[in-house]
């Protein structure tokens, strides 16, 4: 788990693709803290103990109606899975239609131990999916699990150094070789969020050594630079508020950042980090003590240092997070669970809480990295409508699973009027029941149909456009 802890755009980010270097001039790369970790039980069979902290049961509901869960917000599309393709999807297009370039994923490593093989097989996974979508990705390394592995005799104080090195041996065979692996200056980006155990430089030498020279990472870790690495990033400063009754108030977060971007001076690169509010449900889990609370400000604390991360001189923003619901940080669409603010409701995108966040990374990067970025928040429905379609067909039916996957394709491909109609006929051949946002399209345009009705689990049935 995450633990709290004016220049030019014109920047020349290099990252590579498919094996080919690639120059994204004029802009930088907007990226999402992702956390592959949510077991759910209609999903897995199971709770996992992040939606749990061995406290909560979703099985229950709480006064306000919704399941009894460690947030105090709740998905848009209910507890999820993090395995589940389903949501993948639904993630990766919300992110592509918001304006963010990828995910930097939440990495525990590879053991068998906890819930670590279990978080290396969905981020896997997830990664596959942004492939899919056209989007980046990167690892974000704790290396605190080494600790909890020499305390509970997994491995030993003296081999943690050969584990690690197997573990970076692993990421380079697995992931820094993928098309759509975050690389800078030609060298994959590596975050540690720390480091917490391996805290020498002569350390982390040694744990790279083992690497193609090709694969030697570019480097970053939390708040410092260590000398082998290329610089660090910042993270939400929960630990000033110790000093002021739990509050991180806009004042101390703006000498946090500011500070941070002093010291960053004198280093090769450093990544930004935008942030929504901290609020986490540590205490009332019985988990740990609050790290304390950051208030969204209605949009504007994300909307203030998200501007900032975009105008300074950073190679690129890094958005703290798309999905830790444990600590509040979620940009990820979502209710207020605790004070029952309403579900998101698919006729009213632009006014509810669940999209404000994404709605102003797409401002922002308008305003700021691209003028021509085309979507707005009244496209935001169109994954959830999506997903909502895939939840209730399955694979029932393979002629409606071609027919979603092609809703897919058009979104990524930016061709949202035919997915949009894409998505009418089929909510219209299933008596669909969920509210969709009206069409933008004119009023001539003829929506797609088809010919014969198809339920769930019925025979594959052609389609076509009835005009």
């Amino acid at each position: 788990m995450k633990l709290g802890k004016n220049l030019s755009v014109a920047l020349v980010a290099l990252v590579f693709w498919g094996g080919f270097v690639m120059e994204n001039a004029g802009a930088k790369l907007v990226m999402a803290h992702y956390m592959p970790w949510y077991e759910s039980q209609p999903y897995t069979g199971y709770w996992g103990w992040h939606w749990t902290m061995s406290h909560f049961n979703p099985n229950n509901n709480n006064t306000n109606g919704y399941p009894e869960m460690a947030s105090w917000y709740y998905p848009q599309i209910g507890l999820y899975d993090s395995d589940d393709p389903a949501l993948l999807e639904y993630h990766v297009l919300l992110m592509k239609l918001s304006g963010i370039d990828g995910v930097i994923a939440d990495w525990y490593g590879t053991d068998n131990f906890n819930d670590y093989a279990l978080i290396n097989q969905r981020t896997a996974d997830l990664f596959v999916w942004l492939q899919k979508a056209g989007l980046q990705f990167c690892l974000c390394y704790e290396d605190a699990t080494i600790q909890q592995e020499i305390n509970r005799g997994f491995i030993t104080a003296s081999g943690a150094v050969s584990h690690a090195r197997q573990t970076m041996l692993y990421a380079q065979s697995n992931y820094f070789t993928m098309p759509g692996y975050l690389h800078w200056n030609n060298m994959p980006v590596f975050l540690n969020f720390g480091p917490q155990y391996f805290t020498a430089n002569s350390q982390w030498a040694s744990i790279f050594s083992v690497l193609n020279p090709t694969n030697s990472p570019a480097f970053f870790t939390e708040d410092n630079r260590y000398s082998i690495g290329q610089g660090g990033f910042d993270w939400p400063p929960m630990s000033m508020t110790r000093t002021n009754n739990g509050i991180l108030t806009d004042a101390m977060m703006i000498n946090y950042l500011t500070n941070f971007e002093l010291k960053a001076t004198g280093w090769p690169a450093y990544i930004s980090t935008a942030f929504p509010r901290f609020h986490d449900i540590y205490q009332q889990a019985g988990a740990m003590p609050s790290y304390g609370y950051l208030d969204d400000q209605s949009g504007m604390t994300l909307r203030q240092n998200l501007s900032r991360a975009m105008t300074n001189s950073s190679i690129m923003v890094q958005i703290a997070t798309w999905n830790d619901f444990g600590e509040g940080t979620i940009i990820e669409p979502a209710a207020n669970a605790i004070s029952g603010s309403a579900l998101i409701d698919t006729n009213q995108s632009t006014a509810e809480y669940g999209y404000t966040d994404l709605g102003i990374i797409q401002d922002l990067r308008r305003q700021f990295l691209d003028a021509s970025f085309p979507y707005h928040t009244n496209n935001l429905t169109l994954p959830l409508r999506l997903f909502n379609l895939r939840k209730l067909y399955g694979n029932s039916n393979p002629m409606v699973t071609a027919e979603l996957n092609c809703v897919f394709s058009n979104i990524v491909s930016g061709n949202l009027a035919i997915a949009d109609l894409q998505l009418c006929g089929v909510e219209t051949s299933s008596n669909f029941s969920a509210r969709k946002i009206n069409s933008t399209l004119p009023a001539t345009t003829n929506q797609i149909k088809l010919s014969t009705l198809v339920s769930p689990g019925a025979a594959p049935a052609s389609f076509r456009v009835a005009e």
